[in-house]
């Protein structure tokens, strides 16, 4: 059972003396290039009313994931793990279930994989690509979706051939926030939402947004679309931090998130900040 409170649904760690996270490059993302760990979470989400917390994979390599379930085992406060695994292996419900077996692994709740670098835009039609996530599927797992706008037609395809498994869509499906244009987005995210499989995460809306002058009042088009398609019980928040540091401190996401939300009812808020996430990802 999860304590009452604010679930966040999506955010990460990472230790760059453990690992480098090489797409951290560049001025702009200095900063993030620091070590953010279970300690620094604890601090930003004590503050602000979150009791417990979905951490989720930021590399695409073997040795994250039982890191991270490690980190759970450990914690009062991460509730579960989006891990990765390479769905393109034979042999991935073998993994899965040695994933189970390990310290955390009970708290395993999801799998993803970075398909927003993938050049092909149907890497999730590719026969081997459906055979992993069919494993997914059978092992009670969700699958979390984080793709370009470009990516969301095949999205919705592997969500229509594989309707046991749940696809969890991040970051609204990364609509182009800063340039303010809603369309072909918004249709294609209608589209996804159209297969009841499908759930979306109320996160990383900031940083799709201008860093340095976002509005609540400008991200609410975006969180409107998602809440019309897929609406509050399938609908969950996410912080993406400390990723949304880069334009917005922990307090400001959430209270952003609160503002967008402002028209529901205290029902479809407490699905929108706690119950989709705990049904979900069963946490």
């Amino acid at each position: 059972m999860t304590p009452p409170g604010v679930i966040d649904a999506h955010h990460h760690l990472w230790d760059l003396s453990v690992r480098d996270q090489d797409w951290i490059t560049g001025p702009a993302m200095a900063p993030i290039r620091r070590n953010f760990t279970l300690a620094d979470l604890d601090a930003e989400t004590r503050a602000v009313g979150v009791s417990a917390t979905v951490l989720v994979q930021t590399i695409g390599v073997p040795e994250e994931t039982p890191e991270f379930l490690a980190a759970a085992d450990g914690s009062d406060l991460v509730a579960g793990v989006v891990g990765w695994t390479d769905l393109t292996a034979p042999g991935v419900a073998d993994t899965l279930a040695a994933l189970r077996e390990l310290p955390g692994g009970g708290r395993l709740v999801g799998i993803r994989h970075q398909v927003q670098g993938e050049p092909d835009p149907e890497w999730l039609l590719r026969p081997d690509v459906r055979r992993g996530l069919a494993a997914v599927a059978a092992a009670g797992l969700a699958y979390d979706l984080v793709v370009l706008e470009h990516q969301l037609p095949a999205a919705t395809k592997a969500a229509e051939l594989l309707p046991g498994l749940t696809f969890v869509l991040d970051h609204l499906g990364k609509p182009p926030i800063a340039g303010g244009a809603t369309e072909p987005w918004a249709g294609l995210v209608r589209e996804l939402a159209a297969r009841p499989n499908t759930v979306c995460k109320l996160s990383g809306m900031v940083t799709e947004a201008a860093w340095d002058s976002w509005t609540a009042e400008g991200l609410r088009p975006y969180a409107d679309t998602v809440l019309d398609a897929f609406g509050p019980e399938r609908l969950m928040f996410g912080s993406d931090w400390p990723v949304c540091r880069l334009a917005a401190t922990y307090r400001e996401v959430l209270d952003a998130a609160r503002t967008v939300t402002d028209g529901l009812s205290e029902d479809e808020r407490d699905a929108v900040f706690r119950g989709t996430a705990r049904r979900v990802y069963a946490l």
